[in-house]
C-alpha cells in the first residue's frame, strides 16, 4: 500500500501524458516508439491525436500503463529530451 506522501497515484494504473510538437509526417509514429520504450503493452489505440487551430503543432495523449514512479520519471525524461516534442505534461 502506498501512502499519500509518496504519490498521489496508485500502481499500476492507466496514466495520460500530452505531448506537444511541431506537425511532422513521423511525430505520432516516432512518439509511440518513444512510449513502447517504458510501456511494452503501450498500443496505438490508447493515443489521441489532436492538430492545432493552424495545424503547426501536433499534440498527443498517450494513456500508458504505469507500473511504478521510476517508470513514470523515466518516460518523461525520454520525451522531454525529444528533439521533436516542444513539451510534455
Amino acid at each position: 500500500m502506498t501512502h499519500a506522501t509518496d504519490s498521489l497515484i496508485e500502481y499500476p494504473s492507466d496514466f495520460p501524458i500530452k505531448i506537444m510538437g511541431p506537425t511532422h509526417d513521423a511525430f505520432a509514429e516516432t512518439i509511440v516508439g518513444v512510449v513502447v520504450q517504458h510501456d511494452p503493452t503501450f498500443h496505438i489505440d490508447k493515443l489521441e491525436i489532436r492538430p492545432s487551430s493552424k495545424g503547426n503543432y501536433t499534440g498527443l495523449t498517450a494513456t500508458v500503463r504505469a507500473i511504478n514512479r521510476e517508470q513514470l520519471d523515466n518516460l518523461y525524461r525520454a520525451l522531454s529530451s525529444h528533439p521533436m516534442v516542444k513539451m510534455v505534461l
